[in-house]
Parts: C-alpha cells; sequence; structure tokens
C-alpha cells in the first residue's frame, strides 16, 4: 500500500513539474525580446499589412489617422462616430451618430451657426443644433439631438443632413462647439 500511495505522489509531482515547465516555455515565448512567435498564436492587427491605418479591424473608438490637429470635432462616416478633441489632442468624449440622407463631403468645415432647438426635418423636436455646412444643393449638415431621444428614420425622397445624437451627447456637443470650432469630416 505505501509503494502505490508513493509511486502516485511521485506521478503527481512529475505532473506538476511538467505543467509548471511548460507554463515557463509559454511565457518565454511571449517575452518581448522574442522576434518569433509560438506558432498556434493569432497574429495581432499591428501585424496586417495595414497596420496603423483606420481599417474596419481597429477600435472603433480610436480617433482616425488623418483628421486634424488642435481642437476640433471629427466625424466619420463610415463608422458613424463623432469624437471632441482638445487643443492638445485629447478625446474628451466619443459617441455614435445616426445621419441623414446625404453626407457631407469629406473635409474640413467650421461650426457656422448654433440654435437651441427647433422642428427635426422629420417633423421631431430636436435641440443643440450646431451646423457646420451648407453645399451646392441648399442641404444644411449639423448635429442635433431629438428631445425624445429617438432616431431619425429619414425617407430617401427628402435631401437632409441632420446628424442625429442621443441627448446627453447633443449637450456635449453644444457645449464644446462653440462658432467657429473646427469640424472635420473623414471617411
Amino acid at each position: 500500500m505505501a509503494r502505490s500511495s508513493s509511486g502516485a505522489f511521485v506521478a503527481g509531482l512529475t505532473v506538476a513539474a511538467l505543467a509548471g515547465v511548460g507554463f515557463l516555455a509559454y511565457q518565454a515565448s511571449a517575452a518581448p525580446d522574442r522576434p518569433a512567435r509560438a506558432a498556434h498564436a493569432a497574429p495581432s492587427a499591428s501585424d496586417a499589412p495595414d497596420a496603423g491605418k483606420d481599417t474596419p479591424r481597429a477600435d472603433p473608438n480610436a480617433l482616425p489617422a488623418d483628421s486634424g490637429t488642435g481642437m476640433r470635432v471629427v466625424y466619420a462616416l463610415e463608422r458613424r462616430r463623432v469624437w471632441l478633441v482638445t487643443a492638445n489632442g485629447d478625446v474628451t468624449r466619443t459617441f455614435e451618430v445616426a445621419p441623414s440622407t446625404v453626407n457631407p463631403p469629406v473635409g474640413s468645415y467650421k461650426v457656422t451657426s448654433r440654435t437651441p432647438s427647433g422642428p427635426g426635418s422629420d417633423g421631431i423636436p430636436i435641440e443643440h443644433i450646431v451646423r457646420f455646412h451648407r453645399d451646392a444643393a441648399g442641404v444644411v449638415f449639423g448635429f442635433s439631438a431629438a428631445v425624445d431621444g429617438s432616431s431619425p428614420n429619414p425617407t430617401a425622397a427628402k435631401k437632409t443632413g441632420g446628424i442625429r445624437e442621443k441627448p446627453a451627447d447633443g449637450r456635449a456637443m453644444w457645449e464644446f462647439a462653440i462658432n467657429g470650432t473646427p469640424v472635420v469630416v473623414v471617411p
């Protein structure tokens, strides 16, 4: 009996030792000074050929590259996201938005006017209206929040440039983007 108990004990120690050695080998293979990666490791975003570019795999909350410098509002059309950026480049807030039927062209603009409240193009009362562009066809582009928190339900027949925010985001935009504040629209 003592012999089988002792054999089981030794076998248990051997298994534990092998597990410990395996763990240490795994840690060593992941060490920052190792140029090679373990064969089973998945590639990271930085290993991709287009690393550093604004790709769908990138963090959706990350400020887009090539979005300007200094204090600004950044609006990414494809990501349907806005960033409020301070003069030193810090993002104070980022949030999703719901665009209307027409998007503004990619480019740099400035806040041209602000209105505390009014009717939205969809008939819903809106607040914290911050406008930044009017195109050649007369479509006005701006950010606003529906008082009731709803998203727009635009019809393709009506050309509107409203970019709807949630009420708390609309309040943050209103406080941040005074007349003359740069607005950068990126793809």
